[in-house]
Formats: structure tokens, sequence, C-alpha cells
């Protein structure tokens, strides 16, 4: 694996735990914008926005672009976005920096897992992506805690310079130890060339089942702290180490997807969603009992957002590798998150806690159905592949024995999840 996929990982990790960094600082920062929770709430949303609207229309400005003059403009954007936020006198402009940081934040995701991808071997790209993932999942296990505490002990504005300074770090990092990629000029395609990809509906399909995996996730994990306090009765000091803990199973997840993602991209996705809808279903079946409920939350983080590697690989292969693609993948993702927030909150004014975790276990079943053309297309695929083996006949003296069965040529689907050459 490339040194410069994990400096990659550094820069997602930068801009994850900016992205989190205002859920564990809304008292404080309501206090000090003269705002509501609700107010500061929407800081959340607009960023989830900027990164799912915004985003791909970044990336567009800067198609044309070396791949790493792209990440390097991406930084300088992103820093000037954060330190507005660490100096933002109200609410206006505080807005206005969390939008800017959003569109940033997903361009510099497209572009760093299109990188990743041309930095590797074709069948090591699944592992790649997960390696620079690993930023995302970190951001979940360390950013946030550490933005968290920063942010009680030194103020709200402390928490916005360190994430400058970690930004700034980054950015020096992949200016030193990321190369262009070979082909790096291929990658730099204009703006029909890129659109060409989106004429194939079945991306559009590979697109919504990642809304759907990453939607039935954040179900869950967007009102894992009212559940576990209100419902399973953990106290308010003890949620914090759960939510590490479940950190740290979407680590673990996130690695292992990563070695199957290459070769097994359908099989992974099917086994991740069925494992979620029956942990979510768990979860909000026994919620009230401490260790089933630890248990599903666990499983949860174990094959939610873990998917992510075997979903970008299955686009890559649908679409490209290039970065619109991967960027409008992110904000298909970014949808799920969306969807998944804007419809939960509502329904446990209506329905209660466990609604969250019921809709989430919808979502990974419209995942699990949107799988159903390619599981059908790869199994046709394997009938019109499978060796027909000639008849049994001795060669005749002086002839040479007839050539073993050999196999149609596979399309695309069937190779899809099958070894690449090396």
């Amino acid at each position: 694996m490339p040194r410069a996929v994990y400096v990659l990982a550094l820069g997602i990790f930068a801009m994850v735990t900016s992205e989190f960094v205002v859920a564990g600082l809304m008292p404080q920062m309501a206090d000090g914008l003269d705002a509501t929770i609700p107010e500061i709430g929407y800081l959340i949303t607009a960023f989830a926005a900027a990164m799912a609207f915004g985003g791909p229309f970044l990336t567009v400005a800067v198609l044309r672009m070396r791949q790493k003059s792209a990440l390097m403009l991406l930084f300088g954007v992103f820093l000037v976005g954060n330190v507005l936020a660490a100096l933002a006198p109200d609410y206006r402009t505080m807005l206005v920096a969390r939008v800017l940081t959003g569109i940033a934040s997903q361009a510099f995701f497209g572009v760093s897992i299109s990188l990743a991808s041309r930095l590797t071997r074709p069948e090591v790209r699944g592992r790649a992506v997960a390696v620079a993932l690993n930023g995302l999942m970190l951001g979940t296990l360390l950013g946030l805690p550490f933005a968290t505490v920063v942010g009680e002990h030194l103020g709200w504005r402390a928490a916005f310079w360190a994430i400058t300074g970690l930004t700034a770090l980054a950015a020096a990092a992949t200016f030193a130890g990321v190369p262009s990629a070979d082909g790096d000029d291929e990658a730099a395609g204009g703006l029909r060339q890129e659109l060409g990809a989106f004429r194939n509906p079945r991306l559009w399909l590979t697109l919504t089942t990642s809304t759907f995996v990453i939607g039935a996730t954040f179900s869950a994990f967007s009102y894992l702290n009212p559940i576990l306090t209100e419902l399973t009765g953990f106290s308010t000091g003890t949620v914090p180490l759960l939510l590490i803990a479940y950190g740290a199973a979407t680590v673990i997840g996130n690695t292992v997807v990563g070695r199957f993602a290459d070769r097994r991209t359908v099989p992974v996705l099917v086994v991740g969603l069925a494992l979620n809808l029956t942990f979510l279903t768990g979860f909000a079946l026994f919620a009230e009992l401490t260790v089933p409920a630890v248990a599903f939350m666990l499983g949860i983080g174990l094959v939610g957002v873990t998917m992510n590697p075997a979903l970008v690989t299955r686009v890559q292969r649908v679409g490209n590798a290039r970065p619109l693609v991967n960027t409008v993948h992110s904000s298909f993702i970014t949808l799920g998150i969306i969807i998944a927030t804007s419809v939960g909150g509502p329904a446990i004014d209506t329905f209660g806690l466990r609604s969250p975790l019921w809709i989430g276990a919808g979502l990974a079943a419209l995942g699990l159905l949107s799988l159903v053309p390619d599981l059908l297309r790869r199994r046709t695929a394997s009938a019109t592949a499978a060796p027909h083996p000639a008849p049994a006949a001795a060669p005749g003296v002086g002839e040479t024995a007839p050539p073993a069965a050999t196999t149609a040529t596979a399309t695309p689907a069937a190779t899809e999840d099958l070894p690449q050459p090396a």
C-alpha cells in the first residue's frame, strides 16, 4: 500500500473532525453566537446539504487540474472556511463558514478517493479505498472526542483553531508525500468526458444502493445517545464510552471489508446489508435490555458505514474512478444521512425512540432489493459462461488430443467480483 494513501486518510480525518465538531459543542456555540440549540443544529444540516449539493460543482471547477494540485486548492478553500468559523462574530457568518467547508470537504473526498485508486494496482484498489476511508472512521472514533474536549476546556473557537492546525498539517503532508499519479493528465478530463458515465442507468441504481446503506446506519447512529439513555437506561457518562466502542467497531469493520471489496464486492454488500437489517431489527426489539442493545449497536458499527469500500469499488466499476463520479457518489451517501436525520426526528415525536431503528431496518431492506438486478445479472452471466465439455474421444494415430473445454468470454457483470489480474 503506497504511503501516500495514508496521507490522504489524514486529510479526510481532518475534514471529518470539522464536520462533527458542531455536534459536540452545541451549548457552547449557542451561547457564543447568541443562537438557540435548534439553530446550531441547522449548522449540521447546512454542512451536509452543502456536501451533497455543492461538492459536485466545486469538483467540476477543478476537473482540468492535476489531482494533487486540486487537493491543495481544496485544502485552501477548507482552511479559509475553518478560519472564518473560528473568527465568526455572529450566526450568519458561521453559517457561511459551514457551507464553505462542507462544499470543500465533499470535493476533497471525491478527488482523494479517485487519487487513492489511481495510485494503486487494480487488484488492491478496494483496500486502498478502505485505508483512505479509515480517516472517516477515525474521525468518528477520535476526532469528535478530541474536538469536544478542546472546546469544553478552551472554548469552542479553540476547537476550530485546533482543526485548522490539523488541516494545515495534513496539507503539508499531502504536498510532501503525495505524488502525481501515473497518467494524471488523463485523470484531468473534460466535463463532457466526466458526464458520459452518468448515461449508464446501472450507475444511478448503484448510487441509490449507497444512499440506502448509509441511511440505514445513520438512522440509528444519529439517535444513539437518547436511545441508550432513555430506552436502555445507561447514564450520560457511559454513553461516550459506548460511542468510542462503536467507533472502534467501524475501524475494524472497514479494514475487514476492504480486504474483500475487490474480489467479492456484491456478496460483501449482500451479507453486510442482511446483517445490518438483523442488527437494526434486534436493536428495535430489545433496546431496553442492556446486553442485547450493546451487542446490536456494535454490530451496526461493524457492518454499517464500513460497507463504504465495497460501495466505492462497485460505483467505480459501473462508472469510473474519476473525481466527479466519486464526488457524486459521496453526495448520494450524504443524501442518506440527510434522509435518516430528517425522517427520524419527526418519527420520534410521533412513534417514539424506537422508530429510527425501524426506519433504518426499512432502508436496509430497500438496499437489499436494489442489489437484486445485479444478482440476477451475475447469475445469468455465470450460466452463460459455464464450460461446455466436448465429448471424450481417444485421438487417432498422428492426431493430437483435443483442447480442453473453453469457457465463454465473461461479461463485465460476470467478472465484477472476481480477482483482477496483477
